[in-house]
């Protein structure tokens, strides 16, 4: 029975628990709930929270779309920044405690969503306060009860019902007024209460007796009301007009009720901690990456030292087997020279008449081997086989791994560095053994050398031209006139003449590279009329100035023209080979791992700087080599170094053409051929050096005793010399005596003496024109059009195209943006100092701007990041710079050759991205933690990666449309000047579409949005009101970041178009 009774009792509980809540459905559902003391009971009254909570969270959902409705730029995702707000769900400690102190009567003192619109209306409303709201229904001039005053609030008539999904109509709550509950906050003008945001600390209010003010806000008791009292929070707004209502710093405020003091640590928010350790390890990235390159160099030096001992030993095993087989030779030529001589003498004696034949006493070394060869014994003979066979042994059977493999087959087959070096020191000293063999250069000689096998030949190029002339467009200047000549391959001819002559004019006009003038006449190749640039690849040009790379060593020079220009089918072996032979034959062993030098640091001497700006060319084995002025400059030693180097690929069957300006004598005696240009750029003599004094002598022009001929030729077209009256030729009529010579036709204006002074004089034009006096508006018009010709002629010279007949495929664009890549590389390792330099300052301007600029929370750190964008665009375009102002004259002399200028330039822009992602993280390890925003570090590092691939390409473009003092001086004003544009009020359209082209502006805002989107709760208010006064747009953070990514491109794209258009050839 006693069971039963306890079941009854516990059935009993549970129903008059449904009761009591279907009562307080009821009553929150607008039915009237009579006994408040239940509101006392701990069992009712979480059940009456959850509800007022509930049908508060549906008030705030129809101010949720409202909100994101109107406030689309500020808010992202209305429902996340609105529950960031007001989902108190994990805490309902303020609202139990405002129903306790209203007695249950909360539900009609909770503002409706329409009184909420009015509230939050004003803040979209430029003209309103929200502190002061516009008058309504129950505060206005006529009706001003308690509840309208700052922290007050009231009730509805007892019988009146209330909906707080309402957001059409204003109750009218003029009942019972009271102070606010905590956590809630009445505005004054508005009856009714607002629960006060996340992060928000909205305690009652104390009256300060000596201020008058109810503490911690600012509003004070009104005056004639003895029994109003201080009540609650009274505004929520932005952080300058209600900073009261916000959490205070160094606190944290878990409910809006509740406010706790932290620690240090804790001290700005919960993710500062995660953060200074990423601070250490940002610290510890940026010291490893400047202890790498500090030591990069060493890296390169100890790779060469290692490159250097492989190759020594190649060089001692190599000349230790020439040695031997020379020893062997000659041990065998002993035996057959004394064979020889046991038979000579019954030879002789038996067929003595065979040498009488001759007709002379001394035979020719051409029939001495004739004959020897032919008497010798069977003992002779089998000796000099068996000398060939111990050098055809040595060449064609190398050992290499333990196997023995042929001759043809072991270029192909070397795999290390030190087999692919002995192959090629062998081969030299081979070469050189030959050539001291065959240095008499007697006929059998001769026939041995052109007869090996061993000697690749290239293709042969004969360059012939007639009636070749070059008139300036400007003023119809000519620069040569009628040269008619031939230029044949094996052959070195020197074309020399005074200055003025046109000398430098020819090998341009030549080569294809005259630009602004006008050409005439035929240029044939192996006697066929084809264009110049259908031969570019093997056809190699050497400028008058050194322009080599100065931070490369000699080998790294030669080593990258090798690779880009060589064959592609060629195989490595060979290309060490042709590297090794070049530095050998210019004499550059001893300085080959030196570095070039620059003009702030030492590098090799000028001659020999000289001679490897001759090798780039040669290395690339051409068929025709114009070189200008190679010997200016160089001792007598050094010039017949490098006459050595070219005579040596002269028989090789190169046509060498090169201007020389007053060799020695020795030197004049190497040429095979003499192109002699006078004033005016008329041929004077054409043919071998071998009869060019012979030639002079029949005009009675002999060279004096003691005096260099090509000196005194020189000096006669100078007119600095008269002749000593044995010769009636003047030093002007020469060229018309040359062209009569070999039977050309003499122009008609050369045919009378005035007329040719006339026309050799270099000061005075053939246009008629110019002998009339212009005016200063004409010759000023004239220069004008002039320079734009020349401009006009120089992009369509850039962009002109041409079938290729060299037949020779170098490597492709990919294959070659990997060497410029290596070499890039190693160049930005050597300048490992410059680098450190770079990010030192980057790491000073970091601290400095995050220690002196204090991040403002109104602004989000706008004015942090306004000087952040400045120093970085700054320090980085000036770095950036370096990559293609000090490079201009290699790009163009590499482009020339027919190098790739996109692989150039994708090169360098890959190197580039290196710093590009670097130097951000360099700036923020110490920028990020001082300033200590909120946004994280990735999203600022983003924004920063960015911006400096952005400033990298307009500092690109900067660089090769402008001279290097003009970009510098550009890359220092454009991002102070542009970010003060961007910055600008936009009260106009024309403002706002000139600061939407500045990159800044797109910066600014990117850095701004990060940084706000992680204001939520309490700042919402701020945040909206700091985006709308800026014009930014909260969801337009991903077009910032594109737009910058689009400008480093296009501004990218504008550089390589300049660097192929402005390219001077």
């Amino acid at each position: 029975m006693s069971v039963k009774r306890g079941n009854w009792l516990k059935h009993g509980s549970n129903l008059s628990l449904v009761i009591l809540v279907l009562c307080l459905v009821c009553y929150v559902g607008n039915c009237q709930f009579e006994d408040t003391s239940e509101f006392d009971n701990p069992a009712v009254l979480p059940l009456i929270t959850q509800m007022i909570y509930r049908s508060l969270s549906n008030s705030t959902a129809a101010l949720n779309r409202e909100l994101g409705t109107r406030a689309k730029f500020c808010v992202k995702d209305p429902d996340a920044d609105w529950n960031r707000a007001f989902n108190f769900s994990t805490n309902l400690e303020f609202l139990s405690s405002c129903i306790r102190k209203t007695r249950g009567d909360i539900g009609k003192r909770i503002c409706t969503a329409a009184e909420m619109k009015f509230y939050f209306n004003a803040f979209f409303n430029k003209s309103s306060d929200p502190g002061n709201l516009r008058p309504n229904l129950n505060c206005n001039l006529t009706s001003w009860v308690s509840g309208c005053e700052p922290g007050w609030g009231c009730s509805v008539d007892p019988t009146e019902q209330v909906n707080i999904e309402n957001s059409k109509d204003f109750p009218e709550r003029t009942q019972n007024c009271m102070s606010c509950c905590e956590g809630f906050f009445c505005p004054r003008g508005l009856t009714c209460m607002i629960p006060c945001p996340l992060g928000a600390h909205c305690p009652v209010a104390t009256l300060n007796k000596t201020t008058t003010l109810c503490e911690p806000y600012t509003y004070q008791l009104p005056p004639g009301r003895p029994n109003h009292t201080c009540g609650g929070a009274n505004v929520w707004a932005d952080i300058k007009s209600s900073g009261e209502v916000f959490c205070s710093a160094g606190s944290y405020c878990p409910t809006t009720t509740q406010k706790l003091i932290t620690g240090y640590i804790f001290y700005v928010d919960s993710g500062t901690t995660v953060e200074w350790g990423l601070r250490l390890r940002s610290a510890a990235v940026s010291t490893i990456l400047l202890i790498i390159y500090n030591c990069s160099d060493q890296i390169l030096t100890t790779r060469e030292r290692r490159q250097a001992k492989s190759r020594e030993a190649a060089v001692k095993k190599a000349k230790a087997r020439q040695r031997w087989k020379a020893a062997a030779k000659k041990h065998v030529s002993g035996i057959r020279d004394q064979i020889t001589r046991t038979f000579s003498g019954k030879i002789a004696s038996q067929d003595g008449s065979s040498f009488k034949r001759l007709g002379h006493g001394d035979s020719s070394e051409v029939d001495e081997d004739i004959e020897m060869s032919k008497y010798s014994s069977p003992a002779s003979s089998s000796a000099a086989q068996s000398s060939y066979e111990i050098e055809d042994d040595a060449r064609a059977n190398l050992e290499i791994g333990g196997k023995r493999v042929k001759g043809h087959t072991v270029a192909k087959t070397k795999k290390t560095q030190s087999q692919m070096y002995r192959y090629a020191y062998d081969r030299i000293e081979k070469e050189k053994a030959m050539e001291q063999e065959n240095k008499n250069l007697t006929f059998s000689g001769i026939v041995k050398m052109a007869t090996n096998s061993d000697t690749r030949k290239r293709p042969l190029m004969e360059l012939s031209f007639r009636d070749l002339t070059l008139t300036l467009k400007s003023n119809g200047k000519h620069v040569l006139r009628c040269v008619t000549g031939t230029m044949k391959p094996g052959r070195i001819t020197a074309v020399m003449g005074p200055s003025g002559a046109g000398k430098t004019s020819l090998l341009s006009a030549l080569a294809g590279k005259a630009v602004g003038c006008k050409l005439s006449g035929l240029i044939l190749i192996n006697g066929k009329q084809e264009s110049i640039h259908s031969y570019k690849k093997i056809i190699g040009f050497v400028p008058q100035d050194d322009i080599v790379h100065g931070n490369l060593t000699v080998e790294e020079n030669l080593w990258f023209h090798a690779k880009c220009r060589l064959s592609a089918g060629l195989t490595k072996a060979d290309k060490v080979l042709v590297v090794e032979r070049i530095i050998d034959s210019l004499g550059l062993q001893a300085v080959r791992n030196s570095l070039v030098g620059t003009v702030e640091k030492r590098g090799i001497s000028g001659g020999q700087r000289k001679r490897v700006n001759v090798g780039l060319e040669m290395v690339m084995e051409p068929s025709i080599l114009f070189l200008d002025e190679p010997t200016s400059g160089l001792d007598s030693a050094s010039s017949q170094l490098l006459l050595r180097a070219l005579r040596h690929e002269a028989l090789e069957g190169v046509n060498i053409c090169m201007v020389v300006h007053q060799p020695s004598y020795t030197l004049f005696k190497t040429f095979n051929d003499l192109l002699l240009l006078a004033k005016g750029g008329l041929t004077v003599y054409h043919g071998s050096v071998n009869i060019v004094e012979e030639y002079f002598k029949g005009l009675g022009i002999i060279v004096p005793e003691r005096i260099n001929p090509p000196d005194y030729y020189i000096d006669v077209l100078e007119g600095i010399v008269i002749s000593d009256g044995n010769s009636d030729v003047g030093y002007k009529e020469l060229p018309e005596r040359w062209m009569l010579h070999k039977g050309y036709s003499v122009p008609f204006d050369m045919r009378n003496n005035s007329a040719a002074e006339h026309e050799t004089d270099p000061e005075i034009g053939n246009n008629p024109s110019n002998n009339a006096e212009q005016t200063f508006v004409g010759e000023l018009w004239g220069d004008v059009t002039g320079n734009f010709r020349l401009r006009r002629d120089k992009i369509r010279h850039n962009f002109l195209k041409s079938r290729d007949l060299s037949q020779r495929r170098t490597p492709s664009m990919l294959l070659q943006y990997k060497y410029f890549l290596g070499r890039i590389a190693k160049q930005r390792m050597r300048e490992a100092q410059l680098q450190a330099t770079d990010y030192l300052i980057l790491l000073l301007a970091g601290a400095c701007l995050g220690s002196l600029v204090k991040g403002s929370d109104e602004s989000f750190g706008a004015a942090g990041y306004t000087y952040t964008i400045i120093a970085v665009s700054l320090l980085c375009k000036i770095a950036a710079l370096r990559s293609f102002s000090l490079d201009k004259l290699h790009y163009w002399r590499e482009s020339a050759s027919g190098m790739s200028s996109s692989a150039c330039f994708l090169a360098k822009d890959t190197i580039d991205c290196f710093n590009i992602l670097i130097k951000p993280l360099v700036y923020l390890s110490m920028f990020y933690f001082f300033t200590n925003p909120r946004s994280t570090f990735f999203d600022n590092y983003i924004v920063l990666v960015c911006l400096v691939y952005c400033v990298t390409g307009i500092a690109y473009a900067l660089a090769i449309f402008l001279h290097q003092s003009s970009a510098q001086l550009f890359s220092v004003l454009l991002p102070v000047v542009l970010t003060l544009v961007a910055t600008q009020p936009k009260n106009s359209k024309a403002m706002k579409i000139v600061a939407d082209l500045c990159y800044p502006k797109w910066a600014l805002e990117a850095f701004v949005i990060g940084n706000a989107q992680r204001y939520y709760g309490v700042w919402m208010i701020t945040r909206c009101g700091s985006l709308m006064k800026s014009g930014y747009d909260i969801n337009e953070w991903n077009i910032c970041i594109m737009i910058l990514l689009l400008i480093g491109v296009v501004t990218r794209g504008m550089a390589f178009v300049g660097m192929i258009i402005l390219q001077k050839k």
